[in-house]
């Protein structure tokens, strides 16, 4: 199974651009979004005019028009499709973070995790009542069945997800207590699919500033991110970034998994 996770930054936008087109010789099974930016109107005539090889196509959408929201696009019918509530509690209205597709014996989740913006105004809303909830749901879902989490999780984890982290510490991505909310959740049973198979490896960015032009001088963060529950960790056959694929200022990221 491949599975692809991309903050698209305005399905509508990516979509003009042709980039979601330049996936499909990748022959992905599961095609994750989010930031797609568009209302439930939009997406409800939107999705079925696509070209695209991808005949399930479930999305959840922001209450907030041109804000967050997040989609599945995927090769076979799951056996649920549901939005986890938890989160929409926790932000305090529904804010379009988070999908999950339920195969029977495999969660697919997609989340779009709040940044915690200019000034570190939603630090303490990360730190005191996002970060804990998605660890407790995530620890839950994985309890019940191997579980696939990925998404913009808008945090570099190590010094070694960022191409400046020395001037970057205590600026919104890279605070210390963004990078301990993602540990905590990585501690309640998940693996960082790149770095288990690559954790030496340098310059392996997602997304980089527009503001400085920072993609052309290649200097970017690592912030999206595929998990794996730790029971499949002996199906991982590889984790990839897909840095020439241009539409966002974020690259895709993927994994591989051979299930027996």
């Amino acid at each position: 199974m491949r599975l692809i996770s991309w903050n698209v930054n305005g399905l509508r936008s990516v979509l003009k651009k042709g980039s979601l087109e330049d996936l499909s010789s990748w022959k992905v099974d599961i095609l994750c979004l989010q930031e797609t930016k568009a209302s439930h109107e939009i997406m409800e005539a939107l999705l079925p005019t696509l070209s695209l090889p991808y005949p399930v196509r479930h999305f959840h959408s922001a209450e907030r028009k041109g804000y967050a929201g997040v989609a599945i696009f995927s090769q076979r019918e799951p056996e649920r499709v549901f939005v986890p509530e938890a989160l929409v509690h926790c932000t305090g209205s529904d804010e379009g973070r988070g999908l999950i597709h339920d195969y029977g014996n495999l969660y697919v989740v997609t989340l779009y995790v709040p940044n915690s913006g200019e000034g570190l105004r939603r630090l303490d809303f990360r730190r005191r009542i996002w970060d804990p909830c998605c660890a407790a749901l995530l620890r839950d879902l994985a309890a019940q069945k191997p579980t696939v989490v990925c998404g913009d999780f808008n945090v570099a984890h190590q010094e070694i997800d960022l191409a400046r982290p020395e001037q970057n510490h205590e600026n919104a991505g890279f605070t210390d207590q963004e990078r301990e909310g993602f540990s905590r959740i990585l501690q309640t049973g998940f693996v960082d699919s790149f770095r288990y198979l690559y954790p030496e490896k340098r310059e392996a960015y997602s997304w980089w500033s527009l503001r400085t032009a920072a993609r052309a001088r290649h200097i970017g963060w690592r912030i999206d991110y595929v998990l794996i529950s730790q029971n499949l960790c002996p199906a991982l056959q590889d984790a990839f970034i897909l840095q020439d694929v241009l539409g966002s200022d974020h690259a895709p990221v993927g994994i591989e998994l051979n299930f027996p």
